[in-house]
Formats: structure tokens, sequence, C-alpha cells
């Protein structure tokens, strides 16, 4: 019964998974190579460090459906191949800050990095607040977080801790318009962003 089990319940969805992300993969490959010519995939083949990071990025694909995390993934892959990556021992911790970040995490410090520019990309219609919170440019931008306060506190301590946003009690205290759509992240935190992001 347990192999019955396994077979029709995660065997199949696995390979699914798993012929999607090598299809990404291959994708990556041509792209890496369209922007660096000399980057072929022999080349590749023999850097250990893009292996690695290939290899890792590989295993948390398959434990994920979430498309913006599969995105990051395959984004961070494609990035550490290209010139002005970050160094191989921050690749690694990144891939597991994706492995462990929700998308909500990934969004609300997309948001923090620039809510100004992050409401021109997204077609979001920028108030022009005179005064407020930071909690009330986050709720703007992500509806769906409206009167999730502790959802998004929680967010923000996580990321906090994580040293991609910086610290403070920024998100409910009042202050002026230009600082509610100031950016809040750390250098690291625009790394981090840099590396899940589309080159």
């Amino acid at each position: 019964p347990l192999q019955v089990v396994f077979e029709n319940f995660f065997a199949s969805p696995i390979e699914k998974r798993k012929e999607a992300w090598l299809q990404h993969l291959a994708d990556v490959v041509k792209e890496i190579e369209a922007r660096v010519a000399e980057l072929t995939p022999e080349k590749l083949a023999e850097n250990e460090a893009f292996v690695t990071v290939a290899m890792q990025a590989s295993q948390i694909a398959l434990r994920n459906h979430q498309q913006a995390k599969l995105e990051a993934l395959r984004n961070a892959v494609l990035n550490s191949a290209l010139p002005n990556s970050p160094q191989e021992d921050e690749q690694m911790i990144f891939l597991r800050l994706i492995d462990q970040l929700t998308p909500w995490h990934l969004r609300v410090l997309s948001v923090l990095d620039d809510p100004g520019r992050w409401m021109q990309c997204h077609s979001v219609t920028n108030p022009g607040w005179r005064m407020g919170g930071t909690s009330t440019v986050l709720e703007h931008c992500l509806p769906d977080l409206r009167g999730q306060r502790d959802t998004y506190d929680q967010i923000v301590r996580d990321l906090q801790s994580e040293g991609l946003l910086g610290q403070g009690q920024f998100l409910h205290v009042m202050m002026t318009g230009g600082g509610m759509v100031g950016s809040r992240t750390t250098d690291r935190g625009r790394r981090f962003i840099r590396f899940i992001s589309p080159p």
C-alpha cells in the first residue's frame, strides 16, 4: 500500500516538477551563453561554483510549487554565472533564504526596497501621502495584507533578523510622505534582491 501511495501521489508530481525545472535550467544556460559568448555549456559544466548553485537550486525547486520561489531560483542560477555575482558563500546563504522565506517575504522585501519605483512598475497608483506610517504604504501596495498587521509585522521581523531590512520599528511610526516611501533594505538586502531578480 505504501508503494502504491508513493507512486500515485508523489512519484508522478515529482517527475513533472523535475522536467519543468530541467527546462528552466536549459533556458538559463542558453541565456547565459547569449549574454556572455565565452560561457558555453561546456565551460559552465567545468565551473564548480556554478554547478553547486545549480544543484542546490534544483533540490530546492523540487520541494516547491510556488511560482515566485521558482522564478527566484531560476534568476539565482542565471545571476550566479554572470559577472559581478555575489561571493560564493553569500550565494549559498541567498539560496537558503529562497528556500526558507515565503513568497510574501519576497514581495514585502521588494516593496520596501523602493516603494515608489515598485508602485510605478506594478501600475499601482501613488497617492502622494503627506504623512503616515510605512504600514500604510505596504497595505496599499499589497492589498491582501490589509488588516493583517500580525502577519506583516512578523514578516518584517524575519527579514530584519536575516539582515535584509534595516532595524527599528519603522512600520507604525508617523513620518513625512518622503519617509513613508523611503528604502528600508540593507546593502545585503539589495544584493539579495539583485540575485533573485532578472539581470
